[in-house]
């Protein structure tokens, strides 16, 4: 273990690491059972929609990608953090690849292939570094806390707390009814993990997740009260690899959509994990004591470029964006410092494998709650931007408001970008935006330019 993880050099041990990676499993644990509800047949959203990814399948591809990315990044960088399909990550695979630009599953994961594909090759560059240094500071916080809020509306809808407009009412959106069982287990649920969180409770958002699930079956079972579970057909360990290549049979239906379709979903995914990622990486490497004395954080290729490759894994596995998480931050806490807490991560994601029947049981509003303390806790970043100068409020707001309101990251993105142009034209300070700048802005004009001959049948 010495050998492999230098644990003096960093000041610890076998079971502060395998303390620390087990803290940071149970901490994350809750994206196996919430991916299927975002990205499979769990989704509402998705049920009706034909292929529709069966929920057992999303769940091994989760566990899979989870754990071989975590593996990856522990074993590439010696760094005590964790991986899995990303929130914000898995909204954009089922809001705007599926739903937004209506393709199936499978070529959902061929262009999250490509993508990793494409990162892979932007990181041994130097050029994935060379982008992200390009965005301006507060956009990279507008982003995060965009996304928080875009996952925090899709849980809020999901269960019905938040609903469409009602017949006769002046408004957009509405408030879901209370008389509805799983409206009100939601917000008991999202009580509960508020209460945890709050509280600083270690494994917080799991235990709130399983407390939930559990008071949940109870009133399905005991008092007979819908509550959207559905009971497993056997207790024995179902392995379903059914999504298993399929991304590549995707890659005929992405090469054979209009070209202003396959061009947005490629800059949606590139551009969104690029953020997510960077900013992951910095939050825990700053968590861990790893960033320098002129702000850099070393070996960040190799924690890239295992997300990158994780991508592409999970893709052939049958799960959208594979990233790193925050949540590693809990395991940094307790005192991991190397990669042998990765691997001790990794492998509890390996094993989880075999308690997936026990995934049918945890039902929509248990998992909803999930979201929206997540989207709060990314909102964190708002406290970074300066409401106070227009020349960055402005750009800052298109970026925030524009992913919940459009139900698109990539618009919200792309305005916020234009936008942050647009002020520095306006106040003379071209100058200080970087060339790259002005390329991303340009994709995103001409995307926008596309999509509008796109319409008009010209394309």
């Amino acid at each position: 273990m010495e050998k492999l993880f230098h644990l003096k050099e960093h000041g610890t041990n076998v079971k502060t690491e395998v303390v620390a990676g087990l803290t940071t499993f149970l901490t994350m644990a809750y994206i196996i059972f919430l991916n299927p509800n975002v990205i499979g047949k769990s989704n509402p959203a998705l049920a009706a929609l034909p292929n529709t990814m069966e929920d057992t399948a999303v769940i091994t591809a989760t566990c899979v990608g989870a754990a071989i990315g975590t593996w990856l990044i522990g074993w590439l960088s010696n760094y005590p953090m964790a991986q899995a399909p990303g929130l914000g990550l898995n909204a954009v695979f089922a809001y705007t690849l599926c739903l937004g630009f209506g393709l199936s599953p499978s070529a959902a994961l061929a262009s999250v292939f490509l993508g990793g594909v494409i990162f892979i090759l932007l990181t041994v560059t130097g050029a994935r570094t060379a982008i992200v240094d390009a965005i301006p500071t507060c956009l990279k916080k507008a982003i995060t806390a965009g996304i928080g809020l875009f996952i925090a509306v899709i849980g809020f809808s999901n269960v019905g707390i938040v609903i469409g407009q009602k017949k006769g009412a002046q408004t957009v959106v509405d408030l879901g009814s209370f008389s509805e069982p799983q409206v009100v287990l939601a917000i008991v649920g999202l009580i509960i993990m508020t209460v945890l969180v709050v509280r600083n409770t270690r494994a917080a958002i799991f235990i709130g997740m399983l407390t939930t699930a559990v008071i949940g079956n109870i009133c399905q079972f005991v008092f007979h009260m819908d509550m959207g579970i559905t009971a497993p057909e056997s207790w024995v360990p179902k392995l379903d690899f059914s999504m298993f290549g399929k991304c590549f049979w995707g890659f005929g239906e992405l090469f054979s959509a209009p070209l202003a379709s396959v061009f947005a979903v490629m800059v949606t995914l590139l551009l969104v994990d690029m953020f997510d990622t960077i900013g992951t990486l910095i939050a825990c490497a700053d968590k861990a004591g790893y960033i320098d004395e002129n702000g850099r954080v070393p070996k960040i290729e190799r924690a890239m470029l295992a997300d990158a490759v994780a991508t592409s894994i999970g893709a052939v596995f049958g799960t959208s964006t594979v990233t790193t998480y925050v949540e590693s931050t809990a395991g940094i806490a307790v005192g991991g410092r190397t990669g042998l807490t990765s691997m001790v991560t990794g492998t509890c994601f390996a094993l989880a494998l075999f308690f997936t029947p026990v995934a049918g049981l945890v039902p929509n509003a248990a998992t909803a709650p999930v979201l929206i303390i997540v989207g709060i806790m990314m909102c964190s970043s708002l406290k970074d931007i300066d409401w106070n100068d227009l020349e960055t409020a402005f750009p800052c707001f298109f970026t925030v408001i524009g992913m919940p309101f459009f139900w698109s990251i990539t618009d919200g993105l792309s305005f916020g970008c234009i936008a942050y142009i647009i002020t520095k034209a306006a106040k003379r300070k071209l100058q200080e935006v970087r060339p790259v700048m002005y390329i991303i802005s340009g994709i995103f004009v001409l995307m926008f330019a596309l999509n509008a001959l796109r319409d008009l049948g010209v394309l």
